[in-house]
């Protein structure tokens, strides 16, 4: 008896986005995009929080989860690439928006980016989170870091500083380790990442919001609206670099992104 392997593959699909409750009748797709060196768990679970007129898909790259033993992403255009390549067909399908919290913000950005210049599409809404407009000067700055050259123990002490990563992980030796290489990966491809505005003119169309921690470093919010012809909007919510995490921001953060994407006119 003869098994074929293609009935135990991986589909691009399932390797790359986890939609913890699927939703066919669904009005529009929110697609999450989390942060450096994190994972899917707590943008997918947006869903149970979420309208029932709306999807969420959260994108996992490789090096993590169920893509521990995949290399890591060598630059943003292969992370676009591979989103665009897999989801191309549901963005064709119905209407969708995209949420990225800081690294994810400027990978959100890249492939709304990709979707407009290749395809003609875009977001009904793009929201970005905990991070710099995409042209501002304070990109550059993350771009000369020099990733390679850092010691692990800074790369913890920062990732300790900001949180969003449980304590009790980063007891475990090996976990530990584990968090620091995939954050500096990830800070690796966002170097990568270039966006001349000049270049471009504006991009978009869609209504843009941008959602910030009070006690997060100041980012450069206000020139996000240099990038659309529709509405910007800014709210800071109380909390640090992940504000996102606390349940009570959490409730605004997903009662507001359904108000928005129920007001598209879909």
């Amino acid at each position: 008896m003869s098994i074929k392997w293609e009935r135990f593959s991986v589909t691009g699909m399932e390797k790359l986005i986890v939609c913890a409750h699927k939703r066919p009748n669904a009005l529009c797709r929110l697609v999450c995009f989390p942060w450096a060196g994190g994972g899917t768990s707590q943008l997918a679970q947006w869903s149970t929080l979420l309208s029932n007129s709306i999807e969420v898909l959260c994108v996992r790259f490789p090096g993590r989860e169920t893509r521990l033993n995949e290399p890591f992403a060598k630059d943003m255009t292969s992370l676009v690439n591979e989103v665009t390549s897999v989801l191309l067909k549901d963005f064709q399908e119905k209407p969708f928006a995209f949420f990225g919290h800081s690294f994810g913000s400027y990978l959100s950005f890249a492939v709304a980016l990709h979707l407009k210049k290749k395809y003609g599409l875009e977001p009904v809404h793009l929201f970005s989170s905990g991070a710099h407009a995409p042209h501002s000067e304070e990109i550059r700055s993350i771009k000369r870091i020099p990733i390679s050259d850092t010691k692990d123990e800074e790369v913890l002490a920062y990732i300790q500083k900001i949180g969003g990563t449980p304590t009790e992980l980063l007891h475990n030796e090996d976990i530990r380790k584990h968090v620091v290489l995939t954050f500096k990966e990830d800070i690796r491809v966002l170097q990568t990442f270039s966006f001349e505005k000049a270049e471009m003119g504006i991009p978009f169309c869609c209504d843009i919001t941008c959602f910030n921690g009070s006690d997060d470093i100041l980012h450069d919010l206000q020139a996000w609206q240099e990038l659309t012809s529709g509405d910007t909007s800014f709210y800071e919510l109380p909390g640090g670099h992940f504000y996102l995490l606390e349940p009570s921001n959490e409730i605004f953060l997903t009662k507001h992104i359904t108000r928005c994407i129920e007001n598209a006119g879909l």
